[in-house]
């Protein structure tokens, strides 16, 4: 029989873990990072994904094997399995309770694991910088667009 405390002590490492691993996503500059709560859905096998999207196959490499480097740094925990480095299109790591899944962005919207999920609590968490492309570069409605595109100013 489960005690009060030991679910509480459960749910607060659940909550380090998932907190540790939005910090190793960060360290990589991952982008558009989502925690999926499913802690409260009867027929989730998992309580929670957090999901994030690297920009190339080289950081969403990267991104994975910064998550299980950190992961294992603060908390100790190794992952139970981890798969997709053949391709790093789409690489999840399994914590037990949570799953990682670090997506290349075409990737990211096939899937779309926000969508399946949808009746779950789902948080998104702020993106460090705005600006990590391309910080030269400013977006402007006042300059006239080049056909089929956006026009810009570059900034120095």
């Amino acid at each position: 029989m489960c005690t009060n405390s030991f679910i509480q002590q459960k749910m607060t490492e659940n909550t380090e873990l998932i907190q540790r691993i939005i910090e190793g996503i960060q360290e990589k500059k991952g982008r558009d990072i989502v925690h999926i709560d499913l802690s409260q859905l009867e027929y989730a096998t998992t309580t929670g994904f957090v999901i994030a999207t690297g920009n190339t196959k080289i950081q969403v490499e990267a991104i994975a094997d910064s998550v299980r480097e950190y992961v294992q740094e603060k908390t100790s925990q190794k992952p139970f399995n981890y798969d997709g480095y053949q391709n790093s299109q789409w690489i999840v790591i399994d914590y037990g309770t949570v799953f990682a899944h670090i997506f290349l962005p075409e990737e990211r919207e096939r899937y779309n694991l926000e969508e399946l999920w949808a009746d779950a609590q789902i948080s998104r968490i702020p993106n460090l910088d705005q600006d990590t492309h391309y910080p030269f570069l400013t977006i402007t409605s006042s300059l006239k667009a080049a056909p089929g595109g956006a026009a810009m100013r570059l900034t120095h």
